[in-house]
């Protein structure tokens, strides 16, 4: 780390800091949130003439309090008539992201797609952004290392940075935060930072959130992740051939598509997850035997996270190999089907209150026995679950009390696509496709959101070499009980 002063225009910008370890594009990325200038502006003058993005520090030969100096100019706002029509340009850069009807951008620090992409799909949930504001008001538990609180401090700051920023933001300080606490995400090649899997940075994050907002929750929610994320398995595992039975249960945050070349619909390829093989001792046998894994759903999350298996070891070229088959998803997902008796009777009452909602709508009377099929769309109710299902005092995304309690349904309506774009994990590219509040969607890929249509969507669905899905979010449909 050297230290060097900027000459720009009139101005000198003293004690700026290089990280040589990093390439020149994040310095200029550091020079744009001090001045203005985006980094495709900037000329910056060094040994051999103009400082490129990808360039060697080491051959640079820029040394301790060097003056560096710079040409370019920054963003400007034009400024409206006196009495005119205001364009979006001259309102205040927090009026503006209003105005655009959705979050910033995110640079490219150097193969951070991976990171961006999860960044923007985690933005979109406003309970989360509410259990981060509070945290940050709350301050450090002496349960949380300083790692992990240096991590949420700085997810907290980039969430409330894009919601105010009108143009894209540099996530710097996270980047290097993440990195610190994850160091796998700080490898190198070449002196260029190495493409990650987005899947690992997702649930890399997670898990550190889940600790921290822990230790910071409410008696009445002391777990926000589980409560937002959780999903819970109950699995019966047994022997044929010793007959040996017994049960288990966990709590995850993601279900798993699995891709086989019987799977063409998401949800065949979590049914085919929900079943599986595994060799272990067996008592009663004295030695190794196969027992069935058989596992159910046991408790619904308010968004539930979706992760296409689509990436394996190749050992033949030492690195992650990519299924490309094409396996569609829907818009709307009902996982009833998907659950344990025990939550499926719970469900019961809600679901029938989905369609008689749905019903009055349409003009029709309300049925009085519910049906387990052909169940329909209609408008979100506000408000949260718990996991399991049951009714819960539910909050809004400020955090205040809603007026009724709700249920889940075990319906979903997709809110968030993470795409990749390659053959391989550790290269390509990631982008996120976010649905608005308003109902629009959102392509961020990178710092450039792109409107776009919502038929489109759920052709992200693999094939080829375009974007195909990854990571799926889709929110729990609620209603009031």
């Amino acid at each position: 780390m050297i230290t060097v002063s900027v000459k720009w225009q009139k101005e000198l910008l003293k004690a700026v800091e290089i990280d040589t370890t990093q390439p020149p594009y994040v310095f200029k990325c550091q020079l744009y949130d001090l001045t203005g200038v985006p980094p495709e502006r900037q000329k910056i003058m060094v040994k051999g003439g103009l400082l490129k993005d990808d360039a060697d520090w080491s051959t640079l030969g820029v040394k301790e309090g060097q003056k560096l100096m710079m040409m370019g100019t920054a963003d400007e706002i034009v400024k409206a008539p006196e009495k005119g029509p205001i364009f979006m340009e001259d309102l205040p850069e927090e009026e503006q992201a209003i105005s655009l009807g959705h979050g910033a951008g995110l640079f490219n620090l150097g193969n951070t797609c991976y990171m961006n992409s999860t960044v923007q799909c985690l933005h979109s949930v406003p309970e989360l952004k509410s259990a981060l504001i509070n945290y940050s008001q709350s301050g450090k538990s002496n349960d949380v290392d300083q790692s992990s609180h240096m991590l949420t401090i700085a997810t907290h700051d980039l969430f409330n940075e894009l919601d105010k920023s009108g143009k894209a933001v540099a996530p710097m300080q996270f980047w290097m935060v993440l990195r610190k606490k994850y160091p796998q995400f700080g490898q190198m090649h070449n002196n260029f930072f190495m493409q990650q899997d987005a899947e690992e940075c997702w649930t890399q994050l997670l898990y550190t959130l889940s600790q921290s907002l822990r230790s910071a929750g409410s008696s009445e929610n002391p777990d926000a992740i589980k409560s937002l994320f959780g999903i819970d398995f109950v699995s019966r595992v047994h022997c044929q051939e010793s007959g040996e039975e017994s049960s288990e249960s966990e709590s995850v945050h993601t279900l798993k598509c699995h891709i086989s070349h019987e799977v063409n619909h998401l949800h065949e390829g979590l049914k085919h997850g929900l079943k599986s093989e595994l060799e272990k001792n067996s008592p009663s046998l004295g030695r190794s035997a196969i027992y069935v894994k058989e596992s159910r759903i046991n408790g619904l999350p308010r968004y539930l996270t979706i992760q296409f298996v689509r990436f394996f070891w190749k050992r033949e070229s030492n690195q992650k190999a990519k299924i490309l088959r094409k396996v569609d998803y829907p818009l709307e997902l009902d996982v009833y089907d998907l659950c344990s008796e025990e939550l499926r009777k719970k469900l019961e009452a809600p679901r029938q209150k989905l369609r008689d909602e749905e019903g009055k709508k349409l003009g029709l009377k309300a049925k009085g026995s519910a049906s387990k099929d052909n169940d329909v769309k209609m408008a979100e109710a506000e408000g949260s679950s718990n996991e399991s299902g049951e009714p819960s005092n539910s909050k809004s995304a400020e955090g205040g009390p809603s007026e009724k309690e709700t249920q889940l349904t075990g319906v979903y309506d997709l809110v968030a696509v993470l795409t990749h774009k390659g053959r391989s994990a550790d290269s390509g590219h990631y982008v996120a496709w976010v649905k608005q509040e308003s109902g629009k969607w959102i392509e961020y890929d990178d710092d450039n959101p792109i409107p776009q249509r919502e038929e489109d969507i759920t052709k992200l669905s693999g094939g080829g070499d375009w974007h195909m899905a990854y990571i799926c979010m889709y929110k729990a449909r609620v209603v009031p009980m």
